[in-house]
C-alpha cells in the first residue's frame, strides 16, 4: 500500500479529494490550520454552473463538476446540500444586454441549457420578486445552475472518509515540508507532529502559494475578497439564484437569504492588525437593493456580514494535479471551488495515487505558470 498520503486544507477541494482517496482505499490524513469548512468554503456564494466560462476547456470542466454534484446528490439517501434549481439574469443597459446575448449565445454553442424568458415568465419561476423590476423580454435562465451548502456538503464527504479509515487534523497549520531526493518526504505542524507522506495534496485555497513556498514551488495568485450579507429567516419565495443588476441573491436554508454585489466586495478593508471590517454603508446599499426587488425582504435584519477570499490563480484557471519536478506534490487550488470540487478532487486524487489523468489535467498544470511571478500586492 502506498504511504500516506496528506491534504492541506478541509475546505470543499480538501474535502473531496479525501473522501475520493478514502474511497480508493488511500491512508490519509487531512489537516487544517483552522476548522473544516471555516475557510472560504464557509463564506462563499456557491453557485454551480459554467455559465461563460472560458476557454472551452474550462468550460467543459465545471460542466463535468455540476454532472458531479447531481450524481452524488442522487445516489445519497437524504441528500440536502445541493440544489439545482436554475439561475436567472438580466441587465439594466444596452451594454450589459449586448453582453449577455452574447453570453447566452456562447453557452447555447457549446451545448449548455439556456433560453429567453419574458417578464411574466420569470415572475411565474419567482412570484415574490416584484416584477416591475424585470425588463420586459431578454430575461436568461439557466436551468441546470444552481448552488451548494459548502458547510453541509463538507460535513458528508469528511464523515464518509473518516468511516474508511481517514484521520482529520484541524486547528495545526502546515509550517514545513520536508523534501529529499527529489520528492516530499513529510509536512511538519505547528504542533510539532510530523507527518510522513508518500504524497502531498495542495488544497489551501488562499494560503495554497504560501503551502507551495514551503515545497519550493512558486504559485502566482490574485486572490480578491468577496462580502456576503446574510439575512435573518424571512418568508419569503426565492427559490435559486438571482443576478440582477445591482444585487445577486440566493436562498440559505432555514428561510435565510444570502445578498451579495460585486460593488459590496471592495468595501472590506483590513487593518494593520489583520482584522477585516466593511464599511456599514456599502451593507446597507446591498440590502436596499435586494428590498427592491423582493418587497417581502424589508422585514428581515442582517443577521451576519462574512467577508471570504478567493484563491485565484493569476491566470483565473484552476491549477490541478502533479507537478513534474516534484511528482508527489499535487494541487487542487481554483475559483469556482464549489462548482469543480467533487470532479476535479476525484482526478487529483487518482492521480496522487498513480492513474493517467493527463487528458483531463493537461491544460492545469501548474507548470504554465512557472514563469509567471505574483503581481504587486498579491501573493
Amino acid at each position: 500500500m502506498m504511504d500516506r498520503i496528506v491534504v492541506i486544507g478541509a475546505g470543499v477541494y480538501g474535502a473531496a479529494v479525501t473522501a475520493s482517496l478514502a474511497r480508493r482505499g488511500a491512508r490519509v490524513t487531512v489537516v487544517d490550520a483552522g476548522m473544516p469548512a471555516a475557510g472560504t468554503s464557509g463564506a462563499t456564494f456557491s453557485w454551480t454552473n459554467s455559465c461563460g466560462k472560458q476557454p472551452r476547456a474550462y468550460h467543459d470542466l465545471n460542466v463535468a463538476g455540476m454532472r458531479a454534484h447531481r450524481e452524488l446528490a442522487a445516489a445519497v439517501t437524504g441528500s440536502d446540500w445541493y440544489h439545482e434549481s436554475g439561475n436567472l439574469e438580466w441587465a439594466a443597459d444596452d451594454a450589459g444586454h449586448a453582453k449577455l446575448r452574447k453570453k447566452v449565445a456562447g453557452v447555447l454553442d457549446y451545448g449548455y441549457e439556456a433560453r429567453w424568458l419574458s417578464r411574466a415568465e420569470a415572475a411565474r419561476l419567482e412570484p415574490d420578486l416584484d416584477p416591475a423590476q424585470l425588463p420586459p423580454h431578454e430575461i436568461a435562465f439557466f436551468p441546470r445552475e444552481g448552488w451548494v451548502e459548502p458547510t453541509r456538503l463538507i460535513g458528508h464527504l469528511l464523515s464518509t472518509a473518516v468511516a474508511r479509515g481517514a484521520e482529520v487534523v484541524h486547528a495545526d497549520a502546515v509550517i514545513a515540508i520536508e523534501l529529499r531526493g527529489g520528492l516530499v518526504r513529510a509536512v511538519w505542524l505547528a504542533s510539532g507532529r510530523r507527518i510522513p507522506a508518500g504524497a502531498v495534496v495542495n488544497c489551501a485555497g488562499p494560503r495554497a502559494a504560501e503551502v507551495a513556498e514551503l515545497a519550493g514551488l512558486i504559485l502566482p495568485m490574485r486572490n480578491t475578497r468577496g462580502v456576503l450579507v446574510y439575512s435573518t429567516p424571512v418568508p419569503v419565495s426565492i427559490s435559486r439564484v438571482i443576478h440582477a443588476p445591482e444585487v445577486h441573491l440566493r436562498p440559505d436554508g432555514a428561510g435565510r437569504i444570502l445578498v451579495h454585489s460585486q460593488e459590496s466586495d471592495s468595501a472590506a478593508h483590513v487593518s494593520e492588525s489583520g482584522e477585516i471590517s466593511v464599511d456599514r454603508s456599502a451593507v446597507e446599499k446591498v440590502v436596499r437593493a435586494a428590498c427592491t426587488l423582493y418587497p417581502g425582504l424589508r422585514g428581515a435584519m442582517v443577521e451576519s456580514v462574512r467577508v471570504g477570499e478567493r484563491p485565484i490563480p493569476v491566470d483565473g484557471l484552476p491549477v490541478l494535479g502533479r507537478v513534474a519536478t516534484l511528482p508527489n506534490f499535487h494541487f487542487a487550488v481554483s475559483h469556482s471551488g464549489a462548482t469543480l470540487s467533487l470532479h476535479a478532487g476525484d482526478l487529483v486524487a487518482a492521480e496522487a495515487l498513480g492513474e493517467d489523468r493527463n487528458d483531463a489535467l493537461a491544460a492545469f498544470r501548474w507548470e504554465r505558470l512557472a514563469g509567471e511571478r505574483p503581481r504587486d500586492g498579491q501573493r
